[in-house]
């Protein structure tokens, strides 16, 4: 995972996500999977990854979680706006992911918008702060 964005993030620490739990939201299952590794090596609980907004809010259902990685480009062509939304309601910190740079967002939805490819400095940095929440 690479990217432009954020190059001064500090290195990430192997506990840096030590106990946080993240719903991870992607409709590619190879990014999905890999995401779900990384971010367990950085100590998270990750719940997922799912691909629909139905599967994400059954997963909601039974346990809020604390961040929420979400890719806006979802199976079937589903858009995310709506899961937004509703972890936004919920005091979910999310942090959107999308290969597209102009994704329209209303303000204060999302803690950060990533553009794919990530750094895995600037992921695991956009999720650490819902560590002190």
């Amino acid at each position: 995972m690479t990217s432009p964005d954020a190059p001064d993030s500090p290195e990430p620490d192997a506990a840096d996500l030590q106990g946080l739990r993240v719903l991870v939201v992607e409709d590619s299952w190879s990014v999905g999977i890999a995401v779900k590794n990384l971010l367990r090596s950085f100590g998270a609980e990750v719940i997922g990854p799912v691909a629909t907004m139905a599967e994400a809010v059954g997963l909601i259902t039974e346990g809020v979680p604390d961040v929420a990685l979400v890719d806006i480009n979802l199976r079937g062509g589903e858009l995310a706006y709506d899961l937004i939304d509703r972890l936004h309601a919920l005091g979910v910190r999310i942090v959107v992911t999308s290969g597209d740079p102009e994704i329209p967002l209303a303000a204060g939805k999302a803690a950060a918008v990533l553009e794919k490819p990530v750094r895995e400095a600037s992921l695991i940095a956009s999720l650490r702060p819902a560590k002190v929440r």
